[in-house]
C-alpha cells in the first residue's frame, strides 16, 4: 500500500481518496462516483453521443488517479452497443492499485476488479462491458510531455478523442497539467471533423482564460457538490449550452488572475494586452452571446 495514498470519508459519508505529497482529495465534493456522474458522463452527454455513434468512440481519461471517472463512465455505458477506446494517463499507478485494494470500501470499483488488475500489469485490457466492448489502454507518464511529442509516430498511434476528462490535481498542487502550451498541444491534438468536448472541475477564470487561447469554445459547465460551477470546453459550440460572453470577458479584464501560465510554475497575474486582444478577437465572442 502506498504511503502516498489515504481513504478518507467525505461529509456526505462517502469515501475517497486523499493524496499526501499534493495535499488533496480526489473528488472532495460529492465523492468519486457521483461527481463523476455529473462533471463527466452527464456534462458529456456519453450515452446519446455514443449510441449516435458509429464506429469506434474515443474518450481520453486525462488524470486516471482511481479509476472513478472511467469506471463511472463505463457503468453508464453498459446497455449501449458498440465499441470504446478508453486512453487513461497518469504519472503514477499507485492511486490505481490503491483504489482496486480499497474496492469494498470505495464501492466504485467493484466489479471491475479484475480489468483492473490487467490495466494495472499489462497497461492494456479488452473487455466486455455489458453490451459495449471496452478498449482500455493506460499510458503511464509525463502527459505534458507525451501531448507535447503527439505528432511524433509512436504517440500519432492513439486516435483522436471524442470526449476529454480532465482530472489532474489542482493549478496550484499541479501545474505543471494547466499550462497554455499543454491545451495547445491537446487543442491540436483533436480531429476538426470529429466534435470533441472537455469537462473538468474548475471553473477559475486562469483556466477558462487559457482554454480560449488555446483555441477551444468555452462555457459554464454543471455544478458538482462544493463547485456551483464547472467548465466545458469544445473543438465545435454545438457542444456547449451556455458559452462565455461578453459579461465574462469585462469580469476576466478585471480579474487579478486571469492570465494563461506560460511555464509549470503558478502564478496570478491580470491579463497581459496582448492576451486580452486575444480573447477579444476568439470568435466565441464577436457574436456576442453567452452570459
Amino acid at each position: 500500500m502506498s504511503g502516498d495514498y489515504q481513504l478518507v470519508q467525505l461529509a456526505n459519508g462517502e469515501k475517497t481518496l486523499f493524496s499526501a505529497s499534493y495535499g488533496e482529495k480526489m473528488h472532495p465534493g460529492l465523492g468519486p462516483a457521483a461527481e463523476a456522474e455529473w462533471l463527466y458522463v452527464r456534462q458529456l452527454q456519453l450515452e446519446r453521443r455514443l449510441a449516435e455513434a458509429t464506429g469506434e468512440w474515443v474518450i481520453w481519461d486525462i488524470g486516471l488517479g482511481g479509476a472513478a471517472n472511467a469506471l463511472t463512465a463505463l457503468r453508464a455505458l453498459r446497455a449501449v452497443p458498440g465499441r470504446l477506446r478508453l486512453v487513461s494517463f497518469d504519472n503514477t499507478a499507485e492511486p490505481l492499485a490503491f483504489a482496486l485494494q480499497q474496492a469494498a470500501e470505495l464501492r466504485y470499483p467493484v466489479g471491475y476488479e479484475e480489468p483492473l488488475r490487467t490495466l494495472c500489469k499489462v497497461r492494456q485490457v479488452t473487455f466486455q462491458n455489458g453490451a459495449l466492448t471496452v478498449d482500455w489502454e493506460f499510458h503511464l507518464g509525463d502527459f505534458p510531455a507525451w501531448i507535447a511529442n503527439r505528432a511524433t509516430e509512436a504517440n500519432s498511434a492513439t486516435p483522436a478523442p471524442h470526449a476529454i476528462f480532465y482530472d489532474a490535481f489542482s493549478p496550484a498542487k499541479n501545474p505543471a497539467m494547466w499550462t497554455l502550451p499543454v491545451f495547445e498541444h491537446l487543442f491540436r491534438a483533436l480531429d476538426p471533423a470529429r466534435p470533441c468536448a472537455l469537462t473538468t472541475y474548475s471553473r477559475s477564470t486562469l483556466l477558462r482564460a487559457t482554454l480560449l487561447c488555446a483555441g477551444f469554445y468555452v462555457g459554464v459547465g454543471h455544478a458538482t457538490g462544493m463547485k456551483e460551477e464547472t467548465t466545458i470546453a469544445a473543438n465545435t459550440p454545438s457542444l456547449i449550452t451556455e458559452l462565455l460572453g461578453q459579461r465574462w470577458l469585462e469580469r476576466a479584464g478585471r480579474s487579478d488572475s486571469a492570465e494563461p501560465l506560460r511555464e509549470p510554475v503558478y502564478s496570478k497575474s491580470r491579463l497581459a494586452p496582448g492576451t486580452a486582444e486575444k480573447l477579444r478577437g476568439h470568435a466565441q465572442f464577436c457574436g456576442g452571446a453567452g452570459s
